[in-house]
């Protein structure tokens, strides 16, 4: 696998951490997850499952767990000397509590200059709120995405994933993959500073046109993507289901348009925007007369972007995704979301298990 021989010192919880850390895992990274002696809060997030619970399987698969007691000096120490013959760490901590453990970027680097260090944090290591704490919703809310993710009552709606914990993951990824390819021709490592905070308005660069050449918020409604395109919509079916249309290309607009006997329509969709009412109010009608399986049918024939809005049950059993392998059944009846990045050479041999609080502590620290 392309990351076998890395170690990797991850002192990150929840999400975003995890997130990055568990994909060098699945690739071949030895992955450290250091706890406290009371265990990463994600064991004990519900459901629970067989060993600890869905959600830490999912983000502890693969790692080796090593319990420290950050409180004392003997635990800095372990840990320190984990940091040091490391090739990566990772933490979420706010910003400057890795420095008063004793793990700092610096005070590593002194001893282990290839370190590479991915801190991730809400605001960032010296940005206007230092200390402050902050989750997924907060972040959504004050970079505009809940401004522009409004439910039918014209209130901001949550999002049902948290957007601002995955790309930061990733953004942390991907600094941490970059550095290790730099470290091939310097020897050094580098420290990489992740604001989950801007990670997400990154993300916000298809929707900022309005806020950027005038200052405006983007009238959601009219908006291409956000509610004002008959082709990217919702809409209801006879059964009590919904389907999308999610492709607004011309052909896909003419494909549909004409099949229904409606095409002196197309004109209307070129552009996003309140005109379009009189073909949503159309295709809003046309598909509250038949069911979901229905319309899935009819509309496999056309050449267009569609799909039904799945339960989560029915979205892990897609056909699309059981034919590729992207859901796991292990002997054990346990499922399991399979890495996305498939090498054809070396492919992913992701360990289906997390650890149990603590099981790999005297194997790791014996080392020394």
């Amino acid at each position: 696998m392309k990351l076998e021989g890395l170690k990797v010192v991850d002192l990150s919880w929840f999400l975003p951490g995890p997130y990055l850390t568990t994909a060098l895992a699945d690739h071949g990274a030895e992955v450290i997850k250091v706890e406290p002696p009371d265990g990463d809060p994600g064991r004990h997030i519900r459901p629970p499952d067989q060993r600890t619970s869905v959600f830490f399987r999912n983000m502890g698969r693969g790692k080796k767990s090593v319990v420290l007691d950050l409180k004392t000096e003997q635990g800095r120490a372990d840990l320190f000397r984990l940091a040091c013959e490391a090739d990566v760490l990772v933490e979420s901590f706010r910003p400057g509590v890795a420095a008063r453990f004793g793990v700092g970027y610096e005070a590593v680097k002194e001893k282990n200059p290839g370190i590479v260090y991915c801190s991730i944090s809400a605001f960032g290591q010296d940005g206007a709120y230092p200390g402050r704490a902050a989750h997924d919703l907060a972040l959504e809310a004050m970079t505009g995405v809940l401004s522009l993710t409004l439910g039918d009552d014209g209130r901001p709606a949550i999002p049902g994933i948290p957007v601002a914990d995955l790309v930061s993951g990733l953004h942390g990824l991907s600094g941490v993959l970059m550095a290790l390819l730099r470290r091939q021709t310097t020897g050094k490592g580098d420290y990489i500073d992740v604001s989950m905070h801007e990670a997400l308005m990154a993300s916000c660069a298809n929707v900022v046109g309005s806020a950027f050449t005038d200052g405006t918020q983007p009238d959601v409604k009219n908006q291409r993507t956000t509610g004002g395109a008959a082709f990217y919509r919702v809409y209801d079916t006879s059964d009590g289901r919904q389907l999308v249309l999610a492709g607004q290309e011309m052909k896909f607009i003419r494909n549909l348009l004409t099949a229904l006997g409606k095409p002196e329509f197309i004109e209307l969709c070129e552009w996003p925007g309140a005109h379009q009412k009189p073909v949503m109010e159309f295709l809003a009608r046309t598909f509250r007369e038949k069911p979901l399986a229905h319309w899935m049918a009819w509309l496999d024939a056309l050449d267009i972007c569609y799909g039904p809005v799945n339960t989560l049950p029915e979205a892990i059993a897609d056909p699309n995704l059981v034919k590729r392998g992207a859901v796991v059944t292990e002997p054990d009846g346990r499922k399991h979301l399979a890495p996305v990045v498939r090498f054809k050479d070396e492919p992913s041999r992701p360990l289906y298990r997390e650890p149990l609080l603590g099981e790999h502590t005297k194997e790791i620290l014996k080392r020394g």
